[in-house]
């Protein structure tokens, strides 16, 4: 798989940052990755043409490039043969805003993910609208699941998530502060570690002085495995530079997934005591 650590910087056009886009799918699709992860709000440089509106207007202008993404985004996955993780954007559906992922196959197919926890700045700020589906997704690499951000501090999520059988979760993130870094690496962590996954997390770097409420951003992008003797022994399969631009290219075994539910030294899934307590997903 390969990580994106987007830097962010003054983007004038839609067209630039697909440039931006393609440089970094073909990139890692020369590695022969399978997977490519984008981070969080990726194309906020964009809302700098929109700098004179109050910011939940702006963000909502955001959103009309949502549409455009797609498209571009699973003509990279069918060119290039990887499976994308678009990141995240603003994306509305009727008069709600939400925080929107998709896979992007290479097959051509899409599926889509809404960020279910929505920060509470996110709420005052842009009005955002918290999603209701599980990202739970079958691909030609196994089963994946895709969280954004904030969604990876409720340990109730990843749990349904490994319940489902997911070999990977992918958590585009976006973090201003290092204690906000570091709250969000420290959860993906936990959650590789008590649902015998790989946690694969990539967010941006840089910063954007023309664009309210986005100045400053920390991210350090990792892939996370579980702790046991077949990973290592710091339980982090690779980690980028931090705060630099840059790919981060890294393989996983899933065999060893496998091999940890079985015969582990512990067994977090399977020693769960189920007779005392459960984890379930309401139906609407």
């Amino acid at each position: 798989m390969g990580l994106v650590q987007w830097q962010m910087r003054p983007t004038p056009s839609l067209d630039a940052l697909k440039e931006q886009i393609e440089f970094f799918v073909d990139t890692i699709a020369g590695y022969n990755s399978d997977f490519v992860l984008f981070p969080e709000l990726f194309n906020a440089p964009l809302l700098a043409k929109y700098n004179d509106m109050v910011e939940a207007q702006a963000m909502r202008e955001l959103a009309s490039y949502a549409e455009p993404l797609l498209k571009y985004f699973r003509e990279m996955a069918v060119a290039y043969n990887v499976n994308i993780i678009t990141g995240s954007y603003p994306m509305l559906n009727g008069d709600k805003l939400f925080n929107v992922s998709h896979l992007c196959r290479r097959d051509g197919s899409f599926e889509k993910y809404r960020k279910i926890h929505i920060t509470p700045s996110e709420i005052s700020a842009w009005g955002i609208a918290g999603g209701k589906e599980l990202g739970i997704f079958d691909t030609d690499c196994g089963k994946i699941g895709v969280v954004i951000y904030y969604d990876v501090e409720f340990p109730e999520l990843g749990r349904l998530y490994a319940e489902e059988g997911v070999q990977i979760l992918f958590v585009p993130f976006l973090t201003d502060t290092q204690n906000g870094y570091h709250r969000v690496r420290r959860c993906a962590q936990a959650r590789s570690i008590e649902n015998e996954c790989y946690v694969a997390m990539a967010g941006c770097v840089g910063n954007l002085p023309k664009v309210n409420n986005m100045d400053i951003q920390y991210a350090q992008s990792a892939v996370f495995t579980p702790s046991d003797f077949a990973f290592p022994e710091n339980a982090i399969k690779a980690q980028a530079t931090p705060n630099t631009e840059m790919t981060l290219i890294v393989d996983v075994d899933l065999d060893l997934l496998k091999e940890l539910n079985t015969e582990g030294s512990v067994r977090n899934l399977e020693d769960r005591r189920d007779d005392l307590y459960e984890v379930r997903l309401k139906k609407s």
